[in-house]
């Protein structure tokens, strides 16, 4: 519980709509391992999700289109997809680093192009830094220099070049001169009482 209470007092939850609230944070294994990027969620909403696609299964409303088994895609996407981690695996929580203020996240608009994100993070100095996602928004590479407690503004749709100016990326003409972060790859841990 003392994981729990970390959580609930230290971090804003990152609401989703299909899996409820997210808290993101670091951990530590019981064995030593450091996690970086881990998501801790209720179990309920993730269990209600897949009853509720086996129910649609049985009533001939596949959510997979062309799947010759659906009750096996629906298994296979709850089960062996993603990265997971036990909760009798964590031995303890910090603030990640790499998770944006909601503040800010809230700040990130639309796609950019089809089926991905691009846009600026102004810093206190006035700097940029540029992002790209292509499906995640729950955590974000930094450069070394920087904190996610450095961002003051999000300029959307935009990129920054290796000589450090602002541009639109509809006025992108060549990709070598861009200097991009990515989201980074994180676990979900599910616990009962959160």
């Amino acid at each position: 519980m003392e994981i729990i209470s970390y959580l609930k007092s230290n971090i804003e939850p990152l609401e989703d709509e299909f899996y409820g609230a997210g808290y993101r944070a670091a951990a530590y294994l019981t064995d030593g391992t450091y996690l970086p990027c881990v998501i801790f969620r209720n179990t309920n909403k993730t269990v209600d999700l897949a009853m509720k696609r086996f129910k649609e299964e049985q009533t001939g409303c596949s959510f997979f289109e062309n799947a010759t088994n659906g009750y096996y895609e629906i298994a296979k996407t709850f089960i062996a997809k993603g990265n997971r981690v036990d909760e009798r695996d964590i031995a303890s929580v910090e603030m990640s680093k790499y998770a944006f203020p909601l503040s800010i996240l809230r700040q990130i608009k639309g796609e950019t192009g089809m089926g991905w994100t691009g846009f600026v993070a102004k810093m206190k100095d006035d700097r940029y830094v540029g992002f790209v996602t292509y499906s995640h928004t729950e955590f974000f590479f930094m450069p070394e220099s920087y904190s996610v407690e450095d961002i003051v503004e999000i300029i959307n749709h935009s990129y920054v070049t290796k000589t450090g100016e602002l541009h639109s990326f509809s006025q992108l003409e060549d990709y070598g001169k861009v200097v991009i972060h990515r989201e980074c790859p994180f676990f979900v841990c599910y616990m009962d009482d959160l």
